[in-house]
């Protein structure tokens, strides 16, 4: 019994070993068994403890990207999301995403790329990350596997199902003033989207509108090798969930919905 004890024991020090040499940040992390947002030795002692003295069951979050980051999910009508903004900074193949921080950069950069607010890495447990459509659009994968980056069909389905662009804002954004700037009118969460004022980031490199704004990307580009591209806001002033187009270069959120 007590090597078997032992052999257990050793499995999950080293399985929690691998957990921990990955890249992600706050939130929902793969490895964080005691959902304190870090992921140390305590998570390990927490995993022995629970498979031999139970209690409540380890944090495990229900869809994990490239990088560790585990996300929440919520299902609203025959559509399944994710419930919080993307994180990842890699490619399903593994191969990095850039992270273009200097402004004159990201006006001119003409592949995939990603920055945090402000560049700001503490920004990002909570808002996720910023990510301009060429990286929706690479062939090598932004999602994790299973999942895709919302269409501008997908974002209309989602619409229609919550009553209409004029109130979806509402059903699909975060109660409260903790991360909305007031009044954030018309905010009930019910779908469960959690939507987040996550800002963006303008072709010449600024920042705006954390707080008080979001912006997701769709997959969809306007038409066939357009310099636009499909994507959907909301603010925090009324309730409205609106579709637009805008340039290719723009910084923002994302939001994935499973295959």
């Amino acid at each position: 019994m007590r090597k078997n004890f032992n052999l257990l024991a050793l499995a999950v020090v080293v399985a929690f070993v691998g957990l921990t040499a990955t890249t992600a940040i706050g939130g929902n992390v793969c490895g964080d068994t005691n959902a304190d947002g870090r992921v140390n030795i305590s998570d390990a002692v927490y995993l022995i403890a629970y498979i031999f003295s139970g209690g409540q069951a380890p944090n495990c979050p229900p869809v994990i990207d490239i990088d560790g980051n585990g996300y929440d999910t919520v299902t609203i009508g025959t559509q399944v999301w994710m419930a919080e903004n993307l994180k990842v900074t890699h490619y399903l193949n593994g191969d990095p995403i850039p992270n273009v921080t200097d402004a004159a950069t990201w006006a001119s950069f003409g592949a995939g790329a990603f920055c945090n607010y402000n560049n700001d890495v503490n920004t990002v447990s909570v808002y996720g990350r910023l990510y301009n459509w060429h990286a929706v659009s690479d062939s090598r994968g932004l999602a994790p596997a299973g999942w895709h980056v919302a269409s501008e069909a997908e974002w209309q389905t989602l619409i229609d199902y919550l009553g209409g662009a004029a109130v979806a804002g509402g059903r699909v954004k975060e109660i409260g003033t903790t991360h909305w700037s007031a009044p954030n009118l018309g905010a009930t969460n019910e779908s469960g989207f959690s939507a987040l004022p996550s800002g963006l980031r303008y072709i010449g490199g600024t920042f705006y509108g954390i707080y008080t704004e979001a912006g997701f990307w769709s997959s969809t580009e306007t038409s066939s090798g357009s310099i636009d591209a499909w994507y959907h806001g909301l603010g925090y002033n009324d309730g409205a969930l609106w579709g637009a187009n805008h340039d290719k270069q723009i910084g923002f959120s994302i939001r994935c919905v499973k295959d």
